[in-house]
């Protein structure tokens, strides 16, 4: 989910009838989030995209304690100012601009859990109407022949692996005949250990101390995290670890059968790392460990067949990436920089997304899809 750069949103409501626009992104900016960037408010467990307050959402939400009932006020306003902007720019004379040049571009939608399933509907029922999904085969198939995507494709993608991709978003997606990718962290499969960026936020807002965090707020510490050489991150969550007051709660993952289940309702698994750093933080052949482990764990839990698409985590880019994608045959890897891509992307690599989630309200997310919420958010300097 990265990118020169890092992110991509899009978002877009179910039905006419959808979600409030009140309703907000639950990411932030910057490179600090789990999928990507900044905090996010949720429960310790979750890792899904969660109301933030920010405007635009991050990569990888982050688990935050819930805020004093002296911030809801606060909070409130935020939420309203965003939603009468959003309703603004989507009832702007730009939109149905942006609406007819997004026809001719494709859209990448990067979700991370669903965290509101009935809002998550609505932006699937929204999408096929409006919209043409797409498989991953579909895109492959472009790049390999050379030839454009059909007008209006959209192909939804999940990052990291987050359980409720099957049990809240698979039967979404099977009902309305929607095909998708969901890029995971194979290191994380079959097991309860938490995601670490939300881990990290817990440990944090519990009394959790590392040395290289020693004047950052709990609150940004995993934003921190990401800034740092990956060995230091690792060495700061072990500090954590053994310094908080509480253990983060567990949290149930996929397992290799759940990996079966989602190929064969047509939703591809996609390569995300084995234990998603920040690949251009990372020192020596630890980038190449990290695609290859999770590549040979895919081929062995999908019965032989091999992952062909790849998902930078938070979306930053390195070259070594490259080159061990197209060693491996790798045919297209996902930025995370909010922007859409050609009907046949020039960069099989560093193929565009946009950054949404299941609670983002129906404005935004037509705004998202039409292309006017990222060249707003590009021209005040969003990354």
């Amino acid at each position: 989910m990265p990118e020169g750069t890092s992110r991509s949103t899009t978002h877009s409501t179910g039905t006419e009838r959808g979600p409030s626009t009140g309703t907000s992104d639950g990411t932030a900016t910057g490179t600090a989030g789990g999928r990507g960037g900044g905090s996010a408010t949720g429960t310790a467990t979750r890792t899904g995209p969660a109301p933030t307050g920010v405007p635009v959402p991050a990569a990888d939400p982050v688990p935050t304690p819930a805020p004093a009932p002296a911030a809801a006020p606060r909070r409130a306003r935020l939420a309203g100012r965003r939603a009468t902007v959003d309703a603004v720019l989507r009832n702007s004379p730009l939109q149905p601009l942006f609406r007819l040049a997004a026809t001719r571009r494709l859209a990448v939608l990067a979700y991370h859990g669903v965290d509101d399933p009935r809002v998550f509907a609505l932006q699937m029922e929204r999408l096929v109407r409006v919209a043409r999904p797409v498989p991953l085969a579909a895109v492959e198939e472009a790049v390999r022949t050379g030839r454009t995507l059909p007008p209006r494709s959209v192909l939804v993608t999940f990052d990291d692996g987050d359980r409720t991709v099957l049990t809240e978003g698979l039967p979404v997606l099977t009902r309305l005949g929607i095909p998708a990718v969901a890029f995971v962290v194979t290191d994380l499969i079959g097991g309860d250990q938490p995601f670490w960026w939300a881990e990290a936020a817990f440990l944090a807002a519990h009394g959790g101390t590392a040395r290289s965090l020693a004047d950052c707020p709990p609150g940004e510490a995993v934003r921190r995290m990401k800034t740092l050489p990956d060995r230091e991150r690792r060495a700061a969550l072990a500090e954590l670890r053994q310094s908080a007051r509480a253990r983060a709660p567990r949290q149930e993952q996929l397992t290799p059968a759940d990996l079966l289940t989602l190929t064969r309702n047509g939703v591809a698994v996609g390569n995300h790392t084995a234990g998603h750093p920040c690949l251009d933080r990372c020192e020596g052949g630890a980038v190449r460990d990290e695609i290859g482990r999770a590549h040979d764990a895919l081929t062995g839990w999908l019965g032989g067949e091999t992952p062909t698409a790849f998902a930078y985590p938070n979306g930053n880019v390195d070259p070594r990436a490259d080159a061990e994608l197209r060693r491996l045959g790798y045919r297209i890897g996902f930025l995370f920089d909010h922007r859409h891509d050609r009907l046949l992307p020039p960069h099989p690599l560093r193929i565009s997304r946009l950054r949404v989630n299941s609670t983002t309200g129906r404005d935004r997310f037509d705004t998202i899809l039409s292309g006017l919420h990222p060249a707003v958010h590009h021209l005040r300097g969003g990354s």
